[in-house]
């Protein structure tokens, strides 16, 4: 029997993202990335729920990560978990499991620079991001339910 190991999310990220050098010069950029999901409950109650996801990006990928994208940023990330484990200070192992990105799209429309609800995001002054995403940059549409106004008659 063989195994899959393959993840698929969309979501927003709840912080910039961190980029680091390893030892040899090879960019990791960290992201952390929220997606939503929202259901009805016995009651009628309209329940949200967020998933927080560590995504960890390498290479060219995690520099332009870097660059283009910030807290609000909308993104499609596929790639597979992998679990790393250490020890802590005092001696007990300790377990992170995250996602290794193989690919991370910019869903964002070009040149629009509004967080999640589509006000002006907090005014970056330092670090700026600056430039146009690369050409593989696709718009997929809303990515959380709450996005998707007038779409609730949708038959799936």
């Amino acid at each position: 029997m063989s195994s899959l190991n393959k993840v698929m999310i969309i979501g927003r990220l709840g912080r910039d993202p961190e980029l680091k050098y390893t030892q040899s010069g090879a960019p990791v950029c960290t992201l952390n990335v929220a997606t939503d999901e929202s259901y009805t409950d016995r009651d009628g109650n309209r329940v949200d729920r967020a998933e927080w996801h560590r995504v960890v990006v390498f290479q060219k990928a995690a520099e332009n990560c870097a660059q283009y994208l910030t807290k609000g940023s909308l993104v499609f990330v596929e790639g597979s978990l992998q679990t790393r484990k250490w020890q802590d200070q005092q001696g007990q192992d300790r377990y992170m499991t995250e996602i290794k990105a193989q690919r991370v799209n910019f869903l964002d429309r070009k040149g629009d620079t509004n967080g999640p609800s589509g006000g002006q995001s907090g005014g970056r002054q330092q670090g700026q991001r600056q430039g146009h995403p690369p050409a593989d940059y696709e718009d997929l549409g809303p990515a959380f339910p709450s996005e998707c106004s007038g779409m609730g008659d949708m038959p799936f």
